[in-house]
């Protein structure tokens, strides 16, 4: 069996299962985040008194942090009441960060477990070698109920990456071709494990903007086989749970039986890319887009806001500055990658450029504040999507780019391809 499979054999309690069964699995953590007080409502209507498992759930108060408006303050009390009362100790304020890099920091994820939790963008942890999926709020409120949920068993594509990563080509680079090439349902239901050597060579940074983004193909899960980056990241973490014998077993079946299917790309000619908008599969060559004016630049988010991120942009726009029309977002996704940037002077470079420091957490990803944008207004962005109104206004554009053509883009105020910066 595929190695997702026996995660959720496992979880089932069954030797095997198949694509297109119908499975109960037990959970192995579930998370919430601040835009779903829904959850514990539900939980209370469905006669909901006590968690099953408060060891096994999570709260991350990332996308109004700080909260902006008053409802949105009274639900994150809320949700610090109902996780004092649970004896849920798994509780992250809007001090820490978005919850895709906050559940990994704090040891939380692992290969071989089955994650579930409130955010699309939760087949991030496949990077780590889970099934992690995305939930709605009332199947969430089952899962504090019972620990159980029910899934199909999925498919599986598999996706060969080859070549040499050429210069100024990041995952974000990588991953939106693919999109580009494949289509918004290619995965419907489906998982969707990466392969080949761009795979291993590259950072277990940028093997989750890979992940994170497969949603955007409609995926339900994805799966990268974990290595040492892995376990070294597990090791730094102290992580106290690794589940090795079953994450890195072979597959003990012929690949045109386990995967549905099988695509090859290989990125060696690659430039870079960027999304236009309405639509994340509408991505072009940054040749089809530079020059195009922007007011905001948005190095941050699940996507776009990890060390190597911020480290990138630092690069490009050392001892330059920003333009006046021009503003340039950084968001860290946690307090600890803010506070690894400072010290490795990141922050301090992208502060002398003119940039604004916000908040780890999703910032304007959803629209809700910390740079939502005017009407008119051109935005380009690290971020994961670029629907109309995804950050504010309907009237307003957002581009999907790497932090490197972001961060290039700011300094000259329009797309730019930042080959020219390295």
């Amino acid at each position: 069996m595929h190695p997702l499979y026996h995660i959720l054999a496992r979880a089932a309690n069954r030797n095997r299962v198949k694509p297109g069964e119908f499975i109960v699995v037990k959970v192995d953590l579930a998370e919430i985040n601040d835009l779903y007080l829904q959850v514990i409502l539900s939980f209370r209507e469905m006669g909901g008194d006590k968690v099953w498992d408060p060891r096994k759930i999570s709260f991350v108060m990332d996308h109004y942090a700080p909260a902006p408006t008053i409802k949105a303050a009274e639900n994150q009390k809320k949700m610090r009441e109902f996780a004092k009362e649970q004896g849920i100790k798994h509780f992250f304020d809007i001090n820490r960060g978005v919850c895709h890099q906050v559940m990994p920091e704090e040891g939380l994820v692992w290969p071989g477990m089955l994650l579930v939790a409130t955010d699309s963008h939760t087949t991030t942890h496949g990077a780590f070698g889970a099934f992690s999926t995305g939930i709605g709020a009332t199947d969430m409120a089952a899962v504090l109920l019972t620990g159980e949920i029910w899934f199909r068993v999925p498919e599986i594509i598999k996706i060969n990456i080859r070549g040499k990563t050429g210069k100024g080509i990041m995952a974000k680079d990588i991953i939106l071709y693919i999109i580009s090439q494949l289509g918004t349902d290619v995965a419907l239901y489906k998982a969707i494990e990466y392969t080949g050597e761009v795979v291993s060579e590259i950072s277990l940074d940028e093997r989750l903007v890979i992940c994170n983004m497969s949603v955007e193909m409609g995926a339900k899960a994805t799966y990268i086989k974990p290595d040492k980056k892995v376990w070294n990241y597990l090791s730094q973490v102290k992580h106290q749970k690794v589940q090795k014998d079953m994450s890195i077993k072979q597959l003990g079946e012929k690949e045109n039986e386990v995967y549905e299917s099988v695509y090859n790309f290989d990125i060696s000619k690659l430039e870079p890319q960027v999304a236009l908008p309405h639509r994340v599969n509408n991505v072009v060559s940054i040749s089809q887009a530079a020059g195009k004016p922007i007011h905001q630049a948005l190095i941050g988010t699940c996507t776009g806001g990890r060390i190597n991120d911020i480290k990138t942009a630092a690069e490009i726009i050392k001892g330059k500055k920003i333009p006046p029309q021009v503003r340039l977002l950084v968001i860290p996704a946690s307090s600890q990658i803010l506070k690894k940037c400072i010290d490795l002077g990141y922050i301090q470079i992208l502060l002398d450029s003119g940039a604004t420091l916000a908040t780890p957490s999703c910032g304007p990803c959803l629209g809700a504040h910390e740079g939502v944008l005017a009407p008119g207004e051109n935005c380009i962005s690290t971020s994961s999507r670029n629907f109309p109104g995804r950050m504010g206004s309907t009237e307003a554009k957002i581009f999907l780019s790497s932090p490197a053509t972001a961060a290039a883009s700011a300094i000259k105020g329009a797309i730019t391809d930042p080959r020219e910066f390295l």
